[in-house]
């Protein structure tokens, strides 16, 4: 939760970022119906496969080449489950306070640019002011902190702040209008 990162900060989520949760699912699992309220939910699967279900669009799969986002809107429910054959899932699913209540339920899903090694790729969303990262992978350094895998860190009103890898490393930013116009009443994003 990334508004813990700021000493005496009233809100544990920090502007419309809300949390970031990492799931780690077997093959042969499944998360079954489950409800969703106004809360914006994006699927990022490095590692595995995801098979998404819901009643809306139907299903849908997000891996490293597919990227889902859910907006959950007035209420929205869907499952999530891995087949015996799939590899073993690792995940990163983000949830963003909605800007607005009650909007209609809606799915975007869509093919994930190629990676560049060394390079930054844009998966979704405006730009913004702060920057809140984890660490997928690796490891790195900022200034003179270092993060290890699995770590997070929240930069900000930072400008030029060099962020260095200092093995082979996946590297999520999210950038953070920490003023942006949100809800409080998600699911997730409460």
């Amino acid at each position: 939760m990334p508004g813990y990162l700021i000493p005496g900060h009233q809100d544990h989520r920090y502007g419309p970022l809300a949390t970031i949760v990492e799931s780690i699912l077997r093959p042969s699992t499944w998360i079954r119906f489950h409800p969703h309220q106004n809360d914006e939910i994006i699927s990022y699967v490095p590692e595995g496969v995801m098979r998404h279900n819901d009643e809306t669009v139907g299903e849908l799969v997000a891996d490293n080449q597919h990227l889902m986002v859910m907006n959950a809107g007035r209420e929205f429910w869907q499952e999530e489950r891995t087949l015996p054959c799939d590899p073993p899932l690792r995940m990163l699913q983000i949830f963003v306070r909605a800007h607005t209540l009650h909007l209609e339920p809606h799915i975007q899903h869509g093919l994930l640019e190629r990676p560049h090694p060394g390079q930054w790729r844009h998966l979704f969303g405006p730009e913004g002011w702060s920057a809140y990262f984890y660490v997928f992978t690796g490891n790195v350094e900022v200034g003179d902190q270092r993060f290890a895998e699995a770590e997070s860190g929240l930069l900000v009103d930072e400008t030029g702040s060099a962020v260095k890898a200092l093995a082979p490393t996946l590297l999520v930013v999210f950038l953070i209008n920490p003023k942006a116009t949100v809800t409080r009443s998600g699911t997730i994003g409460r």
